[in-house]
């Protein structure tokens, strides 16, 4: 998933979880904002957001909690999402 589209993010969540309940487009734009703000890799971020998947070296869980880093990036990307999705 080096090249999250808003197709192949969908084909992963169907084949996964089944059909998704938000919006995919604003989900993809969202990852990408947060990636471009952080640095962090878009794939990661995806993983993190769906599911939960720790990002190594970003410190984004302890003992199976989100840290404050975790929350932030979880914030931010809600965040996004929201605001994407509304306008």
């Amino acid at each position: 998933m080096n090249d999250l589209t808003v197709k192949s993010a969908k084909d992963y969540i169907v084949s996964n979880y089944g059909e998704p309940r938000h919006n995919i487009g604003c989900l993809i734009r969202g990852i990408r904002r947060v990636s471009k703000d952080t640095g962090l890799a878009v794939s990661d971020l995806f993983f993190l957001m769906i599911e939960n998947k720790p990002i190594e070296g970003a410190y984004t869980h302890s003992y199976g909690f989100h840290t404050s880093n975790g929350r932030y990036l979880i914030d931010t990307f809600t965040s996004e999402y929201y605001n994407y999705l509304n306008n």
